[in-house]
């Protein structure tokens, strides 16, 4: 017997209860009032993976090329993220951010980030040495980047309250219910899962850390693959909450700017320390020990990821030596906060960036989709796609509509 579940066609069915997910629902509500919305999530709550194993920093957009979507994203998502939560009551804090270099190669890196700020329109103030060490009295450096707008939030709770929002228009959240294949007709989108059936007429899929193979099921060939890395994090005891007044990031190598170990005031008083990145050999990993043989064979055995590897091969090394050594960690911190030890690295949960590399080895590097006629997969969403979440959604509903209006 087939359930009234089963039967229902709903108008739009999203696949993913993380940020993106949840973002993307509300903006289907607010584009289509009278179209009936269902997310579908494999974990028990909302937020399990990326969402809520980052490190919850509100970005201004620093890094990022001008013009690309990682830029527009992240400036207008700054805005709208500070704008959602004091609509809805939930704790941020502007803290600001500083980029501190520690010398003179930092300094000629720093240098270039300040015209690129300028180029992204983004407020900043560069410090001298004395101006640093006034603002940041345990922080060393010859210079600095202060970024007023970045901030704090625990994304967890925003994901949170944009699912209640969704059910509040009449939406349905379902948990428990992992996705195992996607058939599509003229007519509909049939998604089948652990828990039935459910059909759609239009199917988008947020599935972050399990994107490609979403596309896989939707009958497409990814020219990219998911490699998971870990980052991983220490927190600070407790008589260290005011060791910082703002965050502190190291000045990025241009050739890998998502590397760096920074000091971040979390939004419950915390300081932690992180993160690294270092291959995960599950997409789901947050332990060392984590290992999935199905995710290794497929990461292992993907010609992008050995190139990757190879090309990058010193660093990877660094970045696991790191991660085995508590001291090697540490002393990527020691550069800007000698007074830290290594009884100061107190554990904290580790994060799952869900990466996508090309064929022949590349990052991809800014947001990435694929379609078919009815259904529509987030390829790539990088950091900052937290903070980018709300201006991301609209830009998926506006992909949708093309769809829907063909």
């Amino acid at each position: 017997m087939t359930s009234s579940l089963e039967q229902e066609i709903y108008d739009f069915i999203v696949i993913g209860g993380g940020i993106l997910g949840m973002s993307t629902a509300r903006e289907l509500q607010y584009k289509y009032p009278d179209k009936s919305v269902l997310v579908l999530e494999k974990e028990p709550t909302a937020a399990q993976h990326q969402t809520g194993h980052n490190s919850g920093v509100i970005h201004a957009g620093v890094y990022y090329k001008p013009g690309s979507l990682k830029a527009l994203f992240c400036k207008e998502g700054n805005i709208a993220t500070k704008a959602f939560c004091t609509e809805h009551n939930i704790p941020f804090d502007e803290c600001g951010k500083l980029l501190v270099a520690t010398d003179k190669i930092e300094l000629s890196r720093m240098m270039a980030l300040v015209d690129r700020c300028a180029e992204n329109g983004i407020e900043i103030e560069v410090l001298d040495q004395a101006s640093l060490r006034e603002r940041e009295p345990n922080i060393v450096g010859v210079g600095a980047i202060f970024v007023p707008s970045t901030g704090i939030v625990d994304y967890t709770k925003i994901t949170q309250c944009m699912s209640g929002l969704v059910e509040t228009a009449k939406g349905r959240v379902i948990y428990n219910t992992a996705v195992t294949g996607i058939e599509e007709f003229a007519d509909r989108v049939t998604v089948f899962t652990s828990n039935g059936r459910f059909h759609g007429r239009f199917l988008i899929a947020c599935a972050g850390l399990q994107s490609d193979r979403m596309v896989q099921m939707m009958g497409l060939e990814p020219d990219f693959r998911i490699i998971p890395f870990r980052g991983e994090y220490y927190r600070l005891p407790v008589q260290h909450n005011q060791i910082v007044n703002h965050l502190i990031y190291p000045i990025p190598d241009p050739d890998l700017p998502f590397l760096g170990v920074h000091l971040t005031k979390m939004i419950d008083g915390y300081v932690t320390v992180g993160p690294n990145a270092v291959l995960a050999f599950k997409r789901e990993g947050y332990k060392k020990t984590d290992i999935s043989l199905k995710d290794s064979f497929q990461m292992l055995t993907y010609p992008g990821m050995i190139k990757l590897l190879m090309r990058h091969f010193k660093v990877s090394m660094v970045e696991l030596k790191n991660s085995l050594s508590k001291r090697g960690y540490l002393k990527l911190v020691q550069k800007y906060c000698p007074e830290l030890t290594p009884e100061d690295l107190e554990s904290y949960p580790a994060g799952i960036r869900a990466q996508a590399v090309s064929k022949n080895g590349d990052i991809v590097d800014d947001f990435l989709f694929m379609s078919t006629g009815r259904a529509l997969a987030v390829c790539n969403a990088p950091s900052p796609a937290a903070t980018s979440a709300i201006p991301i959604g609209k830009h998926i509903v506006e992909k949708v509509s093309e769809l829907v209006e063909k």
